[in-house]
């Protein structure tokens, strides 16, 4: 049998949060449907944040109430602070994440303070969860640059993703938030975090800026990686980051991989289903 990689769709997440023009939660609601129809095991549905900061997903509630939840599938949520996660666990998410910096910069522009501080605010949050039996999931972003301090060390990735893995979170996603890496800088920076965090609790979640990412995904598999981040056509970037594209997409990556001899679990042709109704979603949208 082939060995199996996962693939975690955040398009519904990441992807549709920058979306100029607000989607209605139906529409979210039919392609989450469909993505779980192509048998994807985890799906970021939607994102527990300030309206105010994040308009496109204050329908968070609704969007998880409306799905079809297909057995197999996990529904996440991104849930920054105490109060997010208390909606998110009363909408009846299967996990959630959290996310930090691995640079000052990006984390004092994204969140309004610093990585310590960040870490600080999650220790509520991570101990309600274990509590409750929540999973949690981390990101780290900037993981190879940032668009305000630039280079990134691999050392502050390491201790990042250390400092989560210790405080509960299952499993660590490695995000090159602008798109910067080359397979050289991925490996260095994966060389780093391994030796304190086993392969098989990390995950890697590359942007194509310049078209590097599938490269990027062959230097992590390289490395033991079997867990990668991507989006439904292509969709996201990130609003904090200035001239970053969108997210690898998920059917560039799913082909790859089946051509590289891996099992994704992936019906294509749902897939391209899902990825026909998003742009005519976003097309009306637009």
């Amino acid at each position: 049998m082939s060995e199996h990689v996962r693939i975690y769709e955040v398009g519904p997440r990441d992807g549709l949060q920058n979306e100029n023009m607000l989607i209605p939660a139906d529409r979210k609601i039919e392609l989450i449907d469909r993505l779980s129809r192509a048998g994807f095991e985890k799906i970021e549905a939607t994102s527990f944040v300030s309206p105010k900061w994040v308009p496109q997903l204050a329908d968070a509630e609704a969007v998880l109430a409306g799905i079809k939840r297909r057995p197999g599938t996990n529904y996440a949520a991104l849930t920054p602070n105490m109060k997010g996660y208390e909606r998110a666990l009363a909408a009846g998410v299967d996990e959630v994440a959290v996310f930090a910096s691995a640079s000052e910069g990006f984390s004092q522009k994204n969140i309004n303070c610093s990585i310590a501080e960040s870490l600080k605010r999650f220790e509520p949050l991570l101990d309600a969860a274990k509590s409750d039996g929540m999973r949690v999931r981390g990101y780290v972003s900037c993981v190879i640059a940032c668009p305000y301090d630039g280079p990134v060390a691999p050392e502050a990735v390491r201790d990042v993703a250390g400092a989560l893995f210790d405080m509960g979170c299952y499993e660590i996603s490695l995000g090159d938030t602008i798109g910067a890496g080359t397979p050289e800088t991925v490996s260095t920076m994966l060389e780093a975090v391994l030796p304190g965090l086993p392969a098989d609790r990390l995950a890697g979640h590359f942007h194509d800026t310049h078209d590097n990412a599938l490269d990027n995904v062959a230097a992590a598999l390289d490395l033991g990686l079997r867990v990668f981040d991507s989006a439904v056509g292509g969709l996201g970037g990130c609003p904090y980051a200035p001239g970053a594209k969108g997210n690898l997409a998920t059917g560039p990556l799913v082909a790859f991989l089946e051509r590289a001899g891996f099992d994704t679990g992936i019906d294509r042709d749902a897939l391209a289903e899902a990825e026909q109704y998003l742009r005519s979603i976003t097309k009306a949208s637009a």
